[in-house]
């Protein structure tokens, strides 16, 4: 598949500036934007086969964490924000299964659509992973799996749902809920949310749609998949940087090898 036949051109110049002015400004003011429809029948088609296709291959984890992907500190309580421990659960299959002639390696490595990214982003330019597993991952959530909630160590990610399930998997998240920069870590307001009694927003995401969130300062979570339905995410990893990796022990963790 060409470029032409894998985004929805019709609905997506992404050669236009003023487009990628207006997603930048709603990206900048919301920490997240939603583009629905950006990939055709056709790519959503190609991708959810090849998904079943090599969803025997997924190394499936399921793990305790903190809010802020850390370690435990011993100077807090069990029931300290910092300690307090979420469940995360899936299965991922890597830039290494991923065929080499799938659109979403077309569209992960295409120029104009790097541009276009890093353009919204803020970003000068984009880069690969410099390890062979992270730069294109294709998620599996089945009945029960979900992201607890959590901060992300980068400072924007991109994702494309390709099918969505029966019921649950979805993306709540709260703005604003620390300053990372500052050391801020909002223990109070963390505390609320592992609670219950702070609700956060639901982004409205539907299979096809191209998604950027900034999730450094916005604490957010996938609630569990229900029912046989499996949800297929795909995350698009670039660094701002050259030769970056993923480093070893996150590689194992995430993918249960290093190449």
């Amino acid at each position: 598949m060409t470029l032409d036949t894998i985004i929805n051109k019709d609905a997506y110049d992404i050669k236009d500036k003023h487009l990628r002015a207006m997603y930048k400004q709603t990206l900048d003011n919301d920490g997240a934007l939603v583009l629905p429809n950006f990939l055709t029948s056709q790519a959503i088609h190609e991708i959810t086969m090849e998904g079943k296709e090599k969803q025997h291959l997924a190394f499936y984890t399921n793990t305790n964490h903190n809010v802020y992907l850390t370690e435990k500190k011993s100077i807090f309580s069990h029931q300290h924000p910092h300690n307090l421990q979420v469940t995360s659960s899936k299965g991922c299959i890597t830039d290494k299964e991923i065929n080499i002639d799938s659109p979403l390696r077309e569209l992960y490595d295409s120029v104009i659509f790097r541009e276009f990214l890093a353009e919204i982003l803020n970003e000068k330019t984009l880069y690969n992973y410099a390890d062979p597993l992270s730069s294109i991952n294709l998620h599996y959530a089945s009945a029960g799996q979900e992201l607890g909630w959590h901060f992300d160590n980068s400072s924007f990610a991109i994702t494309l749902l390709i099918q969505k399930p029966e019921q649950g998997g979805a993306f709540e998240y709260i703005e604003n809920m620390r300053d990372a920069d500052q050391g801020g870590m909002n223990y109070e307001g963390v505390k609320e949310v592992l609670k219950g009694t702070k609700e956060g927003k639901e982004l409205s995401i539907e299979p096809g749609a191209l998604v950027l969130f900034r999730g450094r300062n916005s604490i957010h979570r996938v609630t569990p998949t229900i029912g046989d339905t499996i949800r297929m995410l795909v995350v698009f990893a670039y660094n701002s940087q050259p030769n970056i990796a993923l480093s070893e022990s996150a590689r194992m963790t995430f993918f249960g090898r290093l190449e």
